[in-house]
C-alpha cells in the first residue's frame, strides 16, 4: 500500500497517542489525570489535522521502524 505523505510531526504525535494510551492503560486511578489531558490533546490534533479515511493508514505508519 502506497502510504500517504504524513509529516514526521503527525507521525509522531500518532506515535505520542499510542504510549500515552499504553501508559493510561497501565496507570493508577490517582496519577491519570495529566495522561488524560495528553490523550484528548493529542487526539484533538490527530482529529483535526488527519480525515477519517486516512487514520487507520496513519496509525499503520506510525508502527512502521523510523
Amino acid at each position: 500500500m502506497v502510504h500517504n505523505h504524513y509529516s514526521p510531526d503527525l507521525v509522531q504525535a500518532q506515535r505520542d497517542w499510542t504510549r500515552t494510551y499504553q501508559a493510561l492503560a497501565e496507570a493508577g486511578a490517582a496519577h491519570n489525570t495529566v495522561l488524560r489531558r495528553r490523550l484528548i490533546g493529542l487526539s484533538r490534533r490527530l482529529v483535526q489535522d488527519v480525515p477519517r479515511g486516512e487514520r487507520a493508514d496513519l496509525r499503520r505508519r506510525a508502527q512502521e521502524p523510523s
